[in-house]
C-alpha cells in the first residue's frame, strides 16, 4: 500500500515537472518570437532612417548645384550661400542681438543671471518641467557665451577619472527632454565631482531640442571643465532643416528665431570633435576609418569634419563606403585594432546608432555604442543608456526607458505598437514608388498572371527601394500570398494611397512630389527670402527644372507646370508652396486591420 502511494506521487511529480518544462519552453519560444518581431520592426525603422539621411546628403549637394545654376537668384539669395553651405557668415555683433531684445515685466519664465551658477541650472530644469519657454534674450546670451568659451577649447578635450570622480558618457538625446531628466534623476546633476560627456546629436527629431541645448550650454558655462560637449552629425544647419530643429526654433521664437539659428550655426562649428579619457579611451560621435589621423584631427578646422561624425562599425573587416547613410564609412574590427594600437588607445566609445538595449559592444569589446534617447522610433521601441567610466575598471552601463502609455501593457501589446508603426512607414515608402514597383513586377511577370514567386517579389522590392530588408520575412504583413506560395504583387498597395490635390495629376508625378516633399519644402523655403510662404511661378519652374535635373527625375516639365497652374488658386502668379506640398499625403484606409495576435513577422 505504501509503495503504491509513493509511486503515484512520483508519477505525479514527474508529470508536473514535464508540464512545467513544456510551459517554460513554450514561453521562451513565445518571448523569442516577440523579440524577433521587435528586431525586424527596428530594422525597418533604421533602414528608412538611413535612407533619409542618404537623401539629406543629396540635398546638400543640390544646394551647391542650385546656387551655381539658378538664373533668378536675388541679391538676398546669394547671401544665403554662406548660411546654407559654408558656415562662414560674419561674426554677429552681440549688441545686434542680446542688447536690443528687452525682457518684458510680463515674462513669467526663468530669468538667468550672468555669470551663471548652479542655481541657474536648477531654475532652468524646473522651468522646463513646467513647459515654460526661455526668453529669446537669454537664449541668445547663453549661445554667445557658450560660443566664446568653445572657441578657446581644443579639438579634443582630455579628461582624467578617478574612483572619487567617475565620468558619465551620454549618447544621442535628439530633443527628448524626459530622457535627460531621467539621466539627471538617476545619476545626479553635472558638477565638479560628477562630470559628463554628451556625445553629440542633442537636437532634431524630438520636440524639446532647444530646451536640451539650453540645459547643456548653461551647465557647460557653469562647469566648463566638467561638462564636455562633442559635435554630432545633427549639429548641422542642413540637418536641422530636415529633421525639425529649425521648425522648432521658428515656432517657439517667431520674432527672433532667425537670429537664434544664425548664432547656432556659428556655435556648431566650434563644438569639439571628441574627448580622450585617461589617455586610453577615444569618445567621438560616429566612428573612424583606416585613414583616421588623430594628430591631424587635433589641428584641423572643426567645421570641415565629416567622416568621424557619420561612420559606423561593422563585423566585416576593412573600410568601405557607408552606403546606408550616404556619408562616412563602415569600419571593421581590423580597422579598429589598427587605429587604437597606433595611438596607444584601448577603446572607442561612439553613439550615432539606435540600439534596442541602449548600448552595444562589438569588435572584441573595443567599440561601444551608447544611445541615450529611449523610445526613439516609437513608444517602447528601445531603451536608453549611459556609461560610467573610472580608471582601471570596466565600463558600467545603466539603462532606462521613459514611458507613459505602454508601461502597463503586456509585452505582446508593446511589440505590436512598435511593429504597426514600422509597417505603416514602410508601406508609405512602398506607395511612394508604386509606379516603379509596378513596372518592376510586370517585367518579372512573363505570364501576365498578376503573381510572382516570393523570390521575384523580394528581388523587385529591394531593387526599387534599396532598404536592405528581409523581404521574405516581412512579406506576410505586406502582400497577399496564395496557397501555392505565390505573391499577388498588386496587393502590395492595398488599403493605402496618396491623396491627389487635383484629379488631373498623373500618378507618377504625385508619387514623386510625395517622395521628395521634405526636400522640396526645404528648397522652396530657401528661395522664399521674405518668408511669405509664396514663390512666383517663374521661381517655381526654374527650381523644379534644376531639381529634376540634379535628382534625375524623369517627369515632363509640362506636367509640373500644369499642376502648378492649377494650384495657383487666385491666379496671381504665386504659389503657396507649403500648402502645395501638404496636399500630397498618404491615406491608410484600414489602420486597425492588423491585430496584435495575428501579425506574422515570424
Amino acid at each position: 500500500m505504501g509503495c503504491s502511494s509513493s509511486s503515484t506521487k512520483t508519477r505525479k511529480s514527474e508529470t508536473s515537472l514535464k508540464a512545467a518544462l513544456i510551459i517554460q519552453n513554450w514561453f521562451r519560444g513565445y518571448k523569442a518570437r516577440l523579440k524577433a518581431r521587435q528586431h525586424y520592426a527596428l530594422t525597418i525603422f533604421q533602414s528608412i532612417e538611413y535612407a533619409d539621411e542618404q537623401g539629406q546628403m543629396q540635398l546638400s549637394s543640390f544646394f551647391s548645384f542650385m546656387f551655381e545654376n539658378y538664373a533668378h537668384v536675388h541679391k538676398e539669395e546669394l547671401e544665403l550661400r554662406h548660411q546654407f553651405l559654408e558656415s562662414e557668415q560674419d561674426t554677429w555683433d552681440r549688441h545686434d542681438y542680446v542688447d536690443l531684445i528687452d525682457v518684458p515685466d510680463s515674462y513669467n519664465g526663468p530669468r538667468l543671471q550672468f555669470p551663471l551658477t548652479c542655481t541657474d541650472i536648477d531654475l532652468l530644469l524646473e522651468a522646463f518641467k513646467e513647459q515654460q519657454v526661455l526668453h529669446a534674450h537669454y537664449v541668445l546670451e547663453v549661445l554667445f557665451e557658450t560660443k566664446k568659451v568653445l572657441k578657446q577649447m581644443p579639438n579634443f578635450t582630455h579628461v582624467q577619472t578617478s574612483p572619487s570622480k567617475e565620468l558619465t558618457i551620454c549618447g544621442d538625446l535628439h530633443g527628448k527632454l524626459d530622457d535627460l531628466f531621467m539621466i539627471f534623476y538617476k545619476n545626479g546633476l553635472p558638477s565638479e565631482s560628477n562630470p559628463y560627456v554628451f556625445n553629440g546629436d542633442f537636437v532634431d527629431r524630438g520636440q524639446y531640442s532647444i530646451e536640451i541645448l539650453m540645459i547643456l550650454c548653461v551647465s557647460f558655462l557653469v562647469y566648463p571643465n566638467d561638462l564636455h560637449l562633442n559635435r554630432g552629425n545633427h549639429e548641422d544647419f542642413m540637418m536641422n532643416l530636415r529633421y525639425g530643429f529649425t521648425k522648432e526654433i521658428l515656432h517657439k521664437y517667431k520674432l527672433h528665431g532667425k537670429k537664434i539659428l544664425q548664432i547656432l550655426e556659428e556655435l556648431y562649428a566650434w563644438l569639439p570633435i571628441g574627448t580622450i579619457v585617461d589617455n586610453e579611451i577615444l569618445v567621438i560621435h560616429g566612428g573612424i576609418s583606416e585613414t583616421t589621423d588623430l594628430n591631424l584631427l587635433h589641428r584641423v578646422e572643426r567645421n570641415k569634419i565629416i567622416d568621424i561624425l557619420w561612420s559606423d562599425p561593422r563585423g566585416k573587416n576593412g573600410c568601405f563606403p557607408n552606403t546606408g547613410r550616404g556619408g562616412g564609412c563602415y569600419f571593421g574590427p581590423d580597422v579598429t585594432s589598427k587605429i587604437l594600437n597606433k595611438y596607444q588607445l584601448k577603446m572607442l566609445i561612439r553613439s550615432h546608432e539606435c540600439k534596442p538595449e541602449g548600448y552595444e559592444i562589438c569588435h572584441d569589446g573595443k567599440v561601444v555604442t551608447i544611445f541615450s534617447a529611449s523610445n526613439y522610433y516609437e513608444e517602447g521601441s528601445n531603451r536608453g543608456a549611459y556609461i560610467k567610466l573610472c580608471s582601471g575598471t570596466a565600463p558600467r552601463f545603466f539603462q532606462y526607458q521613459v514611458t507613459k502609455a505602454t508601461c502597463f501593457q503586456p509585452l505582446r501589446q508593446r511589440v505590436y505598437t512598435v511593429e504597426s508603426s514600422a509597417l505603416k512607414i514602410l508601406k508609405e515608402r512602398m506607395i511612394s514608388r508604386k509606379s516603379d514597383l509596378t513596372h518592376a513586377f510586370q517585367l518579372q511577370d512573363h505570364r501576365k498572371s498578376g503573381k510572382l514567386s516570393l523570390s521575384q517579389w523580394a528581388f523587385c522590392m529591394e531593387k526599387i527601394l534599396g532598404l536592405n530588408l528581409p523581404w521574405r520575412t516581412l512579406s506576410s504583413n505586406l502582400v497577399n500570398i496564395d496557397k501555392n506560395g505565390n505573391v499577388e504583387y498588386m496587393s502590395s498597395f492595398q488599403n493605402i494611397h496618396i491623396e491627389k490635390p487635383v484629379q488631373e495629376a498623373h500618378s507618377t508625378l504625385v508619387e514623386t512630389l510625395y517622395r521628395y516633399r521634405s526636400d522640396l519644402e526645404i528648397i522652396f523655403n530657401a528661395i522664399d527670402t521674405d518668408h511669405s510662404g509664396l514663390i512666383s511661378m517663374e521661381e517655381f519652374r526654374a527650381t523644379w527644372k534644376l531639381f529634376s535635373s540634379h535628382y534625375n527625375v524623369l517627369i515632363d516639365d509640362s506636367q509640373v507646370n500644369k499642376l502648378a497652374n492649377i494650384m495657383d488658386l487666385n491666379k496671381d502668379g504665386s504659389i503657396d508652396f507649403n500648402e502645395f506640398l501638404k496636399a500630397f499625403y498618404v491615406v491608410h484606409r484600414y489602420e486597425g486591420l492588423m491585430r496584435p495576435d495575428v501579425t506574422n513577422l515570424v
